[in-house]
């Protein structure tokens, strides 16, 4: 049943803390990770909340790239849409001959915020991610111009430099069906974010598995998922853990932003029967308790899923009960 691990961090800024506190706690945890066997730290690129701090996503992965040594990092993902595709091959291209053969570029298409953050960093209103299939193929014409030259979109002479010709793996993130069907036609490997949308997640795998169709990338499928996973020494603290991320989820719902709050000893008295209802909907893929609690309930999401792999959020106020969470959760794979 093992199965290999890797880190979600959304370098969350807690209740009364800085963004300069988050990039020291995301460094911290990176490093005690890598020791403990995971496989990858990804970070993902969000705007306009003053919760998270990753907006300069490449920058943090440069950061946390040159603070560790053996574990892969990435994004998880970069919003193309966002940006002009010759830049991402730059960047992350830039990246990978800073720590060659660590470096993966995970994409998605929304934009990361609401949408007048997305009018701002797109500068209009006429990018939608309708056309992040062309903006992919341009991208990784960037990056390898020999693929496929009956299908180089570039503009004519423009070449990544540095970017052309480098080994970076392209993943393709999605939260429902639409990335799922390109990254199996395009034979790349697939993120789906069942953290916040878990009822899309066995459709959205079906459709990758069953579209997928073998390149130079990968021979067969291969599907990481990501889930929320809060660990302690006992189930009640690992459930009063996981309050700050509840929440953070209720306070989504009721259209608001902030940092994550400190855990509470009981919900009850901050949201209503039907917030509770959609915020446990949200939580459907999401496990909190002790090692013997996980050891227990994640074989089962494993044989649902058929999942190469799994990214793990865990939105843990304190730090240190982020890393021992984490800590023990790596201890529990090892002996399933």
């Amino acid at each position: 049943m093992k199965i290999p691990i890797s880190v979600l961090d959304l370098a969350p800024i807690v209740a009364g803390s800085t963004a300069a506190d988050s990039f020291r706690n995301t460094l911290d945890l990176a490093r005690h990770v890598e020791q403990w066997g995971y496989n990858r730290y990804w970070l993902a690129e969000h705007h306009n909340m003053p919760g998270i701090a990753s907006s300069a996503t490449s920058l943090l992965i440069g950061y946390v790239a040159g603070g560790t040594s053996t574990i892969r990092v990435g994004s998880g993902g970069i919003m193309l849409p966002n940006h002009a595709p010759l830049v991402i091959a730059e960047q992350f291209g830039t990246l990978e001959t800073m720590y060659p053969g660590r470096i993966d570029l995970g994409l998605g298409r929304a934009p990361g915020s609401d949408q007048l953050t997305a009018r701002a960093l797109r500068r209009g209103s006429g990018s939608d991610g309708h056309d992040f299939p062309e903006q992919l193929s341009e991208l990784r014409a960037y990056l390898n111009p020999d693929r496929d030259p009956e299908y180089d979109v570039r503009p004519m002479g423009v070449r990544a430099v540095p970017g052309e010709g480098l080994d970076i793996p392209i993943w393709l993130l999605g939260s429902s069906g639409f990335s799922a069907r390109l990254a199996g036609h395009l034979g790349l490997p697939f993120s789906f974010a069942s953290h916040f949308a878990p009822e899309y997640l066995l459709p959205a795998l079906e459709l990758y598995r069953s579209s997928f169709q073998p390149s130079e990338a990968l021979a067969k499928p291969y599907a990481m998922v990501g889930i929320n996973i809060i660990v302690a020494d006992t189930d009640e603290e690992a459930q009063r853990l996981a309050t700050s991320s509840q929440q953070q989820f209720l306070n989504i719902i009721r259209g608001r932003t902030g940092q994550l709050p400190p855990p509470v000893d009981s919900m009850d008295a901050l949201w209503t029967p039907q917030e509770k209802a959609i915020v446990q909907s949200k939580l459907n893929y999401s496990l909190a308790g002790s090692p013997d609690t996980i050891r227990e309930k994640l074989p089962a999401i494993i044989r649902e899923t058929a999942a190469d792999e799994f990214i793990v959020a865990a939105s843990v106020y304190d730090h240190q009960a982020r890393l021992h969470s984490y800590r023990l959760l790596a201890e529990a794979v090892s002996s399933l």
